[in-house]
């Protein structure tokens, strides 16, 4: 089968431009962070300000019009301005990334997750679609910075240490349930990762209370939504992981028992991924039964992001099995 090189091109070009939009993105988002944080500060001022002056003089003092209160509106309205520019930056770039993801497969003439490559191609790109859309929903435009930096490394890494010329993949994979099983779980494994991602925040929000930062740290966290907000927000998606997850896991064992003739083999892949949908299931029962610390559950969630991230590169690239088609071992 003979490989498109004007699609592979474009796919390449596409995704490398993603890569240098979201890295401008990320750089508006830091501006952005940091000037959250002097509205903030200078939102805490003014509110200590305000009761000395009830105290002095009645809150009539409060209601007059200042220099201050003037000055505050135009930090509030410049910040704003910077978070809509990185999230229609962040659209742009979501929208080359799923470009490079379609014309990887057509430059192909096949489902484009035949190797790591295409796998992290198609899991960044699900995770900027989730991410673009809870923060626009929610307008948390303070916690991209927390999730474009990771993002931006591991385009990186795609693009160099990863990166695999297109090309027709091996007979093994030439089934139908290529697509359904690897997607569901990239797909799964992808919003699993940004629930980790939330519930590290939320632990760093637990350490630094809102209105009790200190030190570096609590500068760091300042801008950040509350600890409930990010609580939920971890919780909920991975109420999605798991049965995402789970039933690519389920996919994955019927198309190896076609394949291979047997459901399960206890190859590395197959054990770390039952591993971390395990993870998951304890994180969301932790989570809802009393008597467990929201804090420990959150540990959880950090380790079964923390196993998705292994076994998507070190199971892939170093240890060998049914499963290394990575291309690179």
């Amino acid at each position: 089968m003979l490989v498109d090189t004007t699609m592979a091109e474009l796919s390449d070009l596409t995704f490398r431009t993603a890569f240098i939009v979201y890295i401008v993105a990320l750089i508006m988002a830091f501006i952005y962070y940091g000037r959250v944080n002097s509205v903030i500060e200078a939102r805490r001022e003014a509110l200590a300000e305000q009761k000395v002056l009830v105290g002095a003089g009645g809150p009539e003092v409060v209601e007059k019009q200042t220099p201050e209160s003037t000055e505050f509106d135009a930090k509030v309205a410049n910040a704003r301005k910077w978070a809509g520019m990185t999230q229609a930056l962040v659209w742009v770039g979501v929208a080359l990334h799923l470009v490079a993801f379609v014309t990887r497969g057509l430059a192909a003439k096949r489902f484009p997750l035949g190797n790591l490559y295409e796998y992290i191609l198609f899991m960044t790109a699900v995770i900027m679609v989730v991410a673009a859309v809870v923060v626009q929903r929610k307008g948390w435009y303070t916690v991209w910075p927390w999730l474009l930096f990771p993002m931006v490394i591991a385009m990186f890494l795609n693009s160099t240490v990863f990166h695999m010329q297109a090309a027709p993949v091996v007979p093994a994979l030439q089934s139908y349930w290529l697509p359904v099983h690897v997607s569901s779980v990239s797909i799964g494994a992808s919003v699993g990762l940004v629930s980790g991602v939330f519930a590290l925040l939320y632990l760093l929000r637990m350490w630094q209370p809102r209105g009790e930062e200190h030190g570096v740290l609590g500068a760091i966290a300042r801008p950040l939504p509350d600890a409930k907000t990010l609580d939920q927000i971890a919780y909920k998606t991975a109420v999605v992981t798991l049965p995402l997850f789970g039933i690519g896991i389920v996919f994955g064992a019927i198309w190896a028992e076609v394949a291979w003739g047997r459901f399960w083999g206890w190859d590395a892949k197959e054990t770390v991924s039952m591993i971390t949908w395990i993870l998951y299931a304890a994180y969301l029962h932790a989570r809802a039964t009393a008597g467990w610390k929201s804090n420990a559950a959150a540990w959880i969630n950090v380790f079964a992001m923390a196993m998705t991230i292994f076994n998507m590169t070190y199971v892939n690239t170093v240890i060998a099995g049914l499963h290394s088609y990575a291309g690179l071992n």
